[in-house]
């Protein structure tokens, strides 16, 4: 097979957020079946720059026939400063490898997959654990992940309100703005976190934060949260009061007591422990765990991102590239070797 390279515009093209949404559906059923290999990831602080470098590896299809099998890995460089020059902080690649030799079969933009992958899975929770008629949004950050949210959750709920808070409101106002000529929905501006939450039923928070931005006091009864940023143990976007009055789902419980600040500081403070952890959300998936018992419940999924996201969601780009003759082929000095 041909080694193919997948910019961010064949990603975009070939990824919709209905198709992913599917894609990570299965995926996440596979985990929890065990079919996939999900170790943790890496996170290496670089020495004189302000950033880090990211691996993720993994392979899905453990129990499958060797052609059907993927295995790869997700190298990223996370650089949070970029935001303020207007570049994306998560860059990098998805590399995707066949089993029965080894050989590459797929490079692609990363950021793109990642962008769309991560916005997906919460579509999925939202799915799964949001009320029905639940409609009014309110999105925590205007950037890359706040774009493909909005996306993600108009296709699984019917919305009726968007507001978006940022802390620059600049960046707010253009959101609101550009989203709501994309979407053909009123999409508001708001000047506090707090105003932004106010009766909303959906709440998706994708910002940069250390520092919790999100006070459980803010937060309406019945409201489903999507808690995206925050990925490392130190930092976290909710107070200790709103994850103790949700019900907490995780993408992986591993993930969760190695990763999650939102998760690791509210148990080290002493308000939670492990069982707070309701389920993971393959487990919703395949009905092993009950999600909302009822309309005033709050519930939380806390979003880390596997690398299995990434290789079910680049594989499912790769295959329908090798067949529209989408990508670029890139020759690898030794195909045999």
């Amino acid at each position: 097979m041909p080694l193919v390279y997948l910019g961010r515009r064949e990603v975009e093209e070939l990824l919709p957020m209905g198709e992913c949404i599917e894609v990570m559906a299965a995926i996440f059923g596979a985990l929890a079946r065990g079919e996939t290999l999900q170790p943790l990831r890496s996170v290496v602080r670089l020495e004189s720059c302000p950033g880090f470098l990211g691996l993720m590896p993994g392979q899905i299809g453990v129990q499958s026939v060797a052609c059907d099998q993927i295995a790869g890995i997700k190298v990223l460089s996370i650089f949070p400063g970029n935001r303020a020059v207007g570049r994306e902080s998560h860059q990098g690649a998805v590399l995707l490898f066949e089993t029965a030799s080894g050989c590459p079969l797929a490079y692609l933009d990363a950021s793109a997959v990642t962008a769309i992958r991560t916005a997906a899975v919460s579509g999925l929770a939202t799915r799964l654990l949001a009320g029905e008629e639940a409609g009014d949004l309110a999105i925590l950050g205007a950037g890359t992940q706040a774009r493909t949210h909005l996306e993600a959750l108009a296709a699984v709920r019917p919305l009726r309100r968007v507001r978006v808070w940022s802390r620059k409101p600049e960046s707010a106002r253009a959101f609101a703005a550009a989203e709501s000529a994309r979407h053909g929905l009123p999409v508001e501006p708001a000047a506090s976190v707090r105003q932004a939450v106010e009766g909303a039923d959906l709440i998706c928070t994708t910002t940069a934060a250390a520092e919790p931005i999100l006070a459980g006091e803010w937060i309406a009864a019945g409201a489903h949260v999507n808690a995206v940023g925050a990925c490392f143990a130190a930092a976290r976007e909710l107070d200790t009061a709103a994850v103790v009055r949700a019900r907490l789902f995780v993408d992986s419980r591993e993930s969760a007591v190695n990763e999650s600040g939102d998760f690791l500081i509210p148990r080290r403070e002493g308000a939670i422990g492990d069982t707070h952890i309701q389920g993971e959300l393959g487990e919703l998936v395949l009905g092993r765990v009950v999600g909302r018992r009822s309309p005033d419940e709050v519930t939380l999924f806390k979003s880390l991102g596997l690398a299995v996201e990434d290789l079910a969601a680049s594989h499912h780009v790769y295959r329908k590239a090798l067949a529209r003759g989408s990508g670029i082929v890139l020759e690898p000095a030794e195909r045999g070797a």
